[in-house]
């Protein structure tokens, strides 16, 4: 079974998950489906109104000639201005992110038991992605929008979806729609840390520095001689100065 209600903390028994699963989402109503869709009806009211206005005045050829103009203008404008173009990018996925995230919430069977999704109040743009802002309705709780996280980010088009819950009230929920990870600053692995032996300003290579043995209180002993380098009396007797240093 995939993954989403069922697997949710509240499921009381295996009924109600079936349940979920055969009911169909309900309709919203028209309070509702305008909110949904306001955007979309704002942007072709206006340029309803707009055309209406220039082909009043100007007729249908000066409102072609208007219209190609303005898209011109547009595509320059995007092509040749990068905060634009960043912008319109943006505002572009808050329109398109609220509908996949219903769509997500419907096939992970994210709904109340009379088939009604969450509410989505708003939707922001951020660094990382989109902020969608969700009203709980009684039934739905955080954990099932946590069970489905993976079914919102394939359906948002995203990297990952991160379900963060109000601190202060239960019914609200952000989720956070993470298209640009920015990577984390690497942290120095302990063979690339600074050697405690190696002394700033010594003037000794890389290569003495290693091989150097550091002895206590920087003295280093001075070297033992073999029995043929200490030379020995004619009478096959060690000098005397030699048995101090020999062991």
């Amino acid at each position: 079974m995939a993954a989403g209600r069922p697997h949710g903390r509240n499921d009381p028994s295996l009924m109600s998950s079936l349940e979920t699963a055969v009911r169909q989402v309900r309709r919203p109503g028209p309070v509702e489906l305008t909110w949904n869709w306001r955007w979309e009806l704002g942007l072709l009211a206006t340029l309803a109104a707009t055309a209406g206005l220039i082909a009043s005045d100007l007729g249908l050829i000066g409102l072609a000639v208007t219209a190609g103009a303005g898209l011109a203008a547009g595509a320059a404008a995007l092509l040749c201005w990068p905060s634009a173009r960043q912008w319109v990018i943006a505002r572009a996925w808050c329109i398109i992110t609220p509908h996949r995230v219903r769509t997500a919430c419907v096939n992970a069977w994210v709904q109340t038991r009379s088939g009604r999704l969450p509410f989505i109040m708003s939707t922001l743009p951020a660094d990382y992605g989109e902020q969608v802002r969700l009203w709980l309705r009684a039934g739905i709780t955080a954990a099932d929008l946590e069970a489905a996280r993976e079914i919102l980010a394939a359906a948002c088009w995203a990297t990952e979806v991160r379900v963060v819950p109000s601190a202060r009230q239960a019914h609200l929920v952000t989720l956070e729609v993470i298209r640009t990870s920015h990577p984390e600053r690497v942290r120095p692995i302990p063979e690339a840390w600074p050697s405690p032996r190696r002394v700033a300003d010594d003037g000794v290579g890389d290569t003495e520095e290693r091989d150097t043995r550091r002895w206590p209180g920087e003295t280093i002993p001075p070297p033992r001689l073999s029995p043929e380098e200490i030379g020995a009396e004619p009478d096959g007797r060690r000098p005397a100065h030699a048995l101090d240093d020999w062991p």
